[in-house]
């Protein structure tokens, strides 16, 4: 009898177990349904008031690029800015410096009223073996999971590093499990005129960016969901 009472309590259990995994499963099926439906249109309850940037800069012509875009930002919307380069990229932050003292100098503030600049560890380098790799993946992801707690953006601005990626992975856990809700723009780079770069196609395909903008019309005819902005540079 006691075997028989212990056989189907432990049946009892793993039934109840089993239908709250079933449950979890579906409410986050849920959930992920509702932030990629609602992605389209984030920032329409707080249009007039600033929100907190991310701005994740890449080496060379991902840099330039940003710092067009940026130029052209409105400013006391999208504040305060917090700049993220990867740990190994020496110029990018010095020219978001350069950036945010020249406004600073036209607004007679302090440019630590308005940015911060941080940075990342690579997933990986150039030339690094993808089995060395792994490790410093997990060490990156941890480091932007830091990062990501730490800064709380409500819109992340990226164009292309690899760096962006586990920050915006991050950032999508965060707007599904509703601990944060950050709105991801990307901007392709102007140099790929048929295929999005990696990065771009990531964000495309898993559906992490709410918005994705391309500066070639053919590259916006084979990936119908991206927006075609025209030429930035």
């Amino acid at each position: 009898m006691d075997k028989i009472d212990d056989f189907s309590f432990s049946s009892v259990s793993s039934i109840t177990v089993f239908s709250g995994a079933i449950f979890v499963v579906n409410l986050i099926l849920v959930r992920l349904l509702y932030v990629i439906y609602c992605s389209s249109k984030p920032l329409s309850k707080r249009a007039l008031k600033p929100v907190s940037t991310l701005i994740i800069l890449g080496s060379g012509g991902h840099t330039a690029e940003m710092l067009n875009l940026l130029a052209v930002l409105q400013k006391d919307r999208f504040k305060p800015r917090f700049y993220i380069a990867a740990a190994t990229d020496n110029m990018s932050l010095q020219k978001a410096e350069l950036l945010e003292n020249s406004l600073a100098a036209e607004n007679a503030t302090r440019v630590t009223d308005t940015a911060q600049f941080m940075k990342i560890y690579r997933s990986r380098e150039v030339g690094q073996s993808y089995i060395t790799s792994v490790w410093t993946t997990l060490i990156a992801m941890v480091h932007a999971l830091w990062l990501m707690i730490k800064i709380r953006p409500e819109v992340i601005l990226c164009n292309g590093p690899g760096t962006c990626i586990p920050l915006c992975a991050i950032a999508f856990i965060f707007k599904v499990l509703g601990i944060r809700w950050s709105s991801i723009f990307y901007v392709e780079s102007i140099a790929r005129v048929r295929r999005l770069s990696l990065s771009g196609l990531l964000l495309y395909k898993l559906r992490m960016a709410d918005l994705l903008f391309v500066q070639w019309p053919q590259l916006q005819q084979q990936y119908p969901r991206a927006t075609y902005v025209g030429r930035l540079m």
